[in-house]
C-alpha cells in the first residue's frame, strides 16, 4: 500500500510498505479525512523522535476513519463504522501507571509511548493504518457532525484543553494564552468553557485574532505592540495573573509565563520543543523558587472516554473548532500538498484538513 513518510531527516515522499495487520484488540482503518501537525514538520527537519531515528516511518495522528477490519476480541466497532481516532492511544492493559493513576495520561513506561502513530509506529497518511486497544482508544463518529469538527478532537482540542486543565483555571480566573495558532484557539476556547474570566491571547495574525475572540479570548496581545509581559502588566495595573498556558513561542515563554503568574498561580504548557532547545529560567522570575507556583508540561491525554466528552461538547453546540480548518483539500494524494503547506506556513495558514473521497 502507499503512505506519505518521513524518508530520513529532512526528506519526505510517497513509499509503498505492507499493508498492517490487526491483531486481537486492533483495527484496521482507511483514512476519511486527515490533517498534517506541526508535531509531524517537527520530525521530518529532525529526523528524530522520543523512541529514536525515524525512517521510512509514514506521518500522520490525525485522522477520521472508517473500519475495514477488526480483530477477533473488539466488541464495540465493526467493518464499516465511521470513527473518531484519537492521536493518543494506550495499550491500557499493559500500562500499570495509568491504571495506578486511573488516567488517561499520554504516557506508560515513558514519554509519549502512548504516542503509537508516527513515534512508535506507522501513521495515518496512509491508504489503511492499525488502531491498537481498539475498545479502548476509538470512537464512533457522531451521526450527522462534521468530519472537520470531529477531526479536531483527535489532538488540536484534546491537547489545548489539557493545557487549561494543567494550568487549572478555575471560575473568574485571569488567563493568559501564548501562541492564538489550532491549540492555542483550543486552550483560549477550553479556559472559557472551565470558567475563566479574563482571557488575554498572544498573536500577531488577524484571521487567528478574530478567531481567538470567537472562542473566548477577551483582549488580544501583539509583539508588535512592545513587550508582551509589560503590555499585559500594565493593563492589569500592575498585577499578575491566575493562569498561563503555553501553546506557542520558545523555551523563553515560560520565563515569561514566570512574569506574569502570580504566588501560588499555574503554568500548563503544550508547546512541543525541539530535541536541541534548553530552558534557562532566572530565579528571580521564579520568585527564587518560594512562590509556590505550579509547572505542568503534558501531551494530550489518549482514549476513548475523553474523545466521547470533547464530542459532546461539539455535538451540544458548545464550540465549533473545525473552523481553525480554512484550507482544504480533496483527495489522498493531496495530503502531499497540505503537509508541504503546513511545513511552509503561509502567513494566512491556521490549519489545512484533507478530505479522503477516492479511497476504495
Amino acid at each position: 500500500m502507499k503512505g506519505y513518510a518521513i524518508i530520513k531527516a529532512g526528506e519526505h515522499g510517497w513509499i509503498d510498505v505492507d499493508e498492517p495487520v490487526a491483531g486481537p484488540l486492533d483495527a484496521i482503518c482507511k483514512p476519511l479525512a486527515v490533517a498534517p501537525c506541526s508535531s509531524d514538520t517537527h520530525a521530518i527537519h529532525a529526523g528524530m523522535g522520543p523512541a529514536g531515528p525515524l525512517v521510512n516511518r509514514i506521518l500522520g495522528h490525525e485522522a477520521i476513519g472508517e473500519v475495514v477490519e477488526v480483530g477477533e476480541l473488539v466488541t464495540r466497532f465493526k467493518p464499516g463504522d465511521k470513527v473518531v481516532i484519537p492521536c493518543t492511544t494506550p495499550d491500557w492493559a499493559g500500562q500499570p501507571n495509568l491504571q495506578e493513576k486511573g488516567t488517561n495520561n499520554a504516557h506508560d513506561f515513558d514519554v509519549m509511548t502512548s504516542f503509537k502513530f508516527l513515534i512508535q509506529e506507522d501513521g495515518v497518511f496512509a491508504e489503511r493504518f492499525r488502531v491498537n486497544n481498539t475498545d479502548n482508544n476509538m470512537v464512533l463518529l457522531p451521526e450527522g457532525m462534521e468530519l472537520a469538527d470531529a477531526l479536531m478532537v483527535t489532538d488540536m482540542m484534546s491537547t489545548g484543553f489539557y493545557g487549561a486543565e494543567m494550568a487549572n483555571v478555575q471560575l473568574g480566573d485571569t488567563v493568559v494564552v501564548f501562541g492564538i495558532g489550532p491549540v492555542g484557539l483550543m486552550a483560549i476556547a477550553g479556559a472559557k468553557l472551565m470558567g475563566a474570566g479574563k482571557i488575554y491571547a498572544t498573536g500577531t495574525r488577524k484571521n487567528c485574532a478574530d478567531l481567538a475572540l470567537e472562542y473566548g479570548a477577551t483582549e488580544i496581545i501583539s509583539y508588535k505592540d512592545g513587550n508582551t509581559v509589560d503590555q499585559i502588566l500594565e493593563k492589569q495595573g500592575g498585577k499578575k495573573v491566575d493562569c498561563v498556558i503555553i501553546a506557542g513561542g520558545n523555551c523563553g515563554s515560560m520565563n515569561e509565563a514566570l512574569q506574569l503568574v502570580k504566588p501560588n498561580g499555574a503554568i500548563g504548557s503544550i508547546n512541543f520543543y525541539d530535541l536541541e532547545d534548553v530552558f534557562t529560567v532566572p530565579a528571580f522570575e521564579w520568585g527564587l523558587g518560594m512562590a509556590d507556583v505550579t509547572i505542568r508540561g503534558g501531551f494530550c491525554p489518549g482514549g476513548a472516554l475523553r474523545a466521547e466528552k470533547l464530542l459532546n461538547l461539539i455535538k451540544y453546540d458548545r464550540i465549533k473548532p473545525g473552523k481553525t480548518f480554512n484550507y482544504e483539500f480533496h483527495g489522498f494524494d493531496k495530503i502531499k500538498d497540505a503537509f508541504i503547506l503546513m511545513d511552509e506556513k503561509p502567513r494566512d495558514l491556521i490549519k489545512p484538513i484533507v478530505y479522503i473521497d477516492d479511497l476504495d
